[in-house]
């Protein structure tokens, strides 16, 4: 099946000049960048992303951290993109992440962990109408 997923390359990723090797791993699995944009997270929009943790203590770690640096945020589409992007990734703990796996080869811990990509079609549609609303 088609579908699209929303990605969000995060500030660690940014930082480190990682968006060309994160992006080439994704078109090497045969999925297409469908809409970008380089965003600046602000409060309002990292609360409605993070609904389900924002009242949590570690909370405002994850706002400032994911608000340090401009994020690049795509939708890909591709055969069955959700999962096969997710394991792409690995786990969201990039210290239990396999190597071979974007995030067990990238990423640092579970916050810094390169990339947000949705986990379900239901949570792609909404995550692609708050950063896309114009499609």
């Amino acid at each position: 099946m088609i579908e699209d997923t929303l990605i969000i390359l995060k500030p660690d990723c940014m930082n480190a000049g990682l968006c060309g090797s994160v992006i080439s791993r994704f078109e090497a699995e045969g999925f297409q960048i469908t809409a970008a944009k380089v965003n600046q997270l602000d409060s309002e929009t990292l609360r409605e992303h993070y609904a389900h943790v924002a009242h949590l203590p570690f909370f405002p770690e994850i706002e400032a951290f994911m608000s340090s640096a401009p994020v690049l945020v795509f939708l890909l589409k591709g055969e069955s993109v959700i999962a096969r992007v997710r394991e792409l990734l690995g786990p969201t703990n990039s210290e239990e992440a396999p190597k071979g796996t974007i995030r067990g080869d990238l990423g640092t811990d579970r916050m810094r962990n390169i990339v947000h990509a949705s986990d379900s079609p239901e949570n792609a549609a909404i995550e692609k109408k708050r950063f896309f609303p114009e499609l």
